[in-house]
C-alpha cells in the first residue's frame, strides 16, 4: 500500500488508523447502492485530515465504518492495530466509548439534560463514578470556553455553542480518534470557523487524530491533509498549504535554535 503524503514525509507519525480495499454496500428502498469502492488509506497519530466530497460520495459511509459504526462488506479497517470488521459487537461498542469520540453537523445533544450533563453522559457509560466524569466535563467545557453555560439546556444556547459543547462530550473519555461529520454544516460562517479552529488544536495540544468529513472546500483546506471522494472513490490525496504553513513555521523555529 502507497504511503499517505503526510505519514510518507512525516515518518514520526505512527500509524492510528489502516484501510484496506474497504468496500460498502447498503440497502436504499430496496436499491443496493455501492457506498466504498475499494477504499485504501493511512492515517497517523495526531494527524488533522479532512475528507471532502458531494454528498451522496461516500464521506459519512467511510467516518461511520472507521468509527465502528458500519461493518464493511469487505476490507479491513485497522484502528491502533486491530482490525474492527472483525471484532463482535459487544467489542466494537466498547471501541466506540472509549476510543473514539463523535461529532454530527446536528450537535445530538440531549434536550433534557443540561451540557454538563450530556458532556459527563459518555464517561458515565464508559464506567466513570460520578465525581470523576463531572472534573472531566467540567474542565472540558472550560477549555472549550463554556464552563459559565454548564447548567443551561441545549435549547438555551447558540448553534456554536452547542457544537463546542458536543466536541467537550467527544473528548471526555480522552478517545485518541475524533470523527467530525460536517460539524461546520448546520452554523454560520463565524461559527464555524471557531469549531475549525478548535478541532485543529487538538493534534497539538493533545495528540488527537482528527478526521473530518466536510462539503466545503474552505473548511477542509484547514486540515493538513485532504482526501476527495467521489462516487466512493479516493480522487485525490495531498497535503494542504495549512501543513505546508505549519510546516515551515516548524523548520524556522528549528533553524533560529532555543531563544
Amino acid at each position: 500500500m502507497a504511503r499517505s503524503p503526510l505519514t510518507a514525509h512525516h515518518p514520526a507519525h505512527a500509524l492510528h488508523l489502516v484501510l484496506h480495499d474497504v468496500r460498502h454496500v447498503y440497502d436504499d428502498d430496496g436499491v443496493a447502492v455501492e457506498a466504498l469502492r475499494g477504499i485504501s488509506l493511512e492515517i497517523g497519530r495526531g494527524e488533522f485530515v479532512a475528507v471532502l466530497g458531494q454528498s451522496g460520495s461516500g464521506k459519512s459511509t467511510l467516518l461511520h465504518v472507521m468509527g465502528a459504526m458500519d461493518r464493511p462488506v469487505s476490507g479491513s479497517v485497522m484502528l491502533a492495530g486491530r482490525d474492527l470488521t472483525q471484532l463482535d459487537e459487544e467489542a466494537r461498542t466498547a471501541v466506540r466509548r472509549r476510543e473514539i469520540g463523535f461529532v454530527f453537523q446536528f450537535f445530538n445533544l440531549l434536550p433534557t439534560l443540561d451540557l454538563l450533563e450530556n458532556v459527563m453522559l459518555p464517561a458515565l457509560l464508559a464506567g466513570a463514578n460520578t465525581g470523576e466524569a463531572r472534573a472531566r466535563a467540567l474542565e472540558l467545557l472550560k477549555s472549550v470556553g463554556l464552563a459559565a453555560l454548564a447548567g443551561r439546556r441545549a435549547s438555551g444556547l447558540s448553534g456554536g455553542e452547542r457544537q463546542r459543547g458536543a466536541i467537550a462530550r467527544a473528548l471526555v473519555n480522552e478517545a485518541p480518534l475524533i470523527l467530525a461529520d460536517e460539524p461546520t454544516g448546520n452554523l454560520d460562517r463565524h461559527a464555524g470557523g471557531e469549531i475549525v479552529r478548535l478541532l485543529r488544536s487538538l493534534p497539538a495540544a493533545r495528540g488527537t487524530t482528527v478526521v473530518l468529513a466536510t462539503h466545503s472546500p474552505q473548511v477542509a483546506e484547514a486540515a493538513d491533509r485532504l482526501i476527495t471522494l467521489e462516487d466512493g472513490r479516493i480522487a485525490s490525496d495531498r497535503p494542504t498549504g495549512a501543513r505546508e504553513d505549519t510546516t515551515a513555521r516548524e523548520e524556522t523555529t528549528r533553524d533560529r535554535g532555543p531563544a
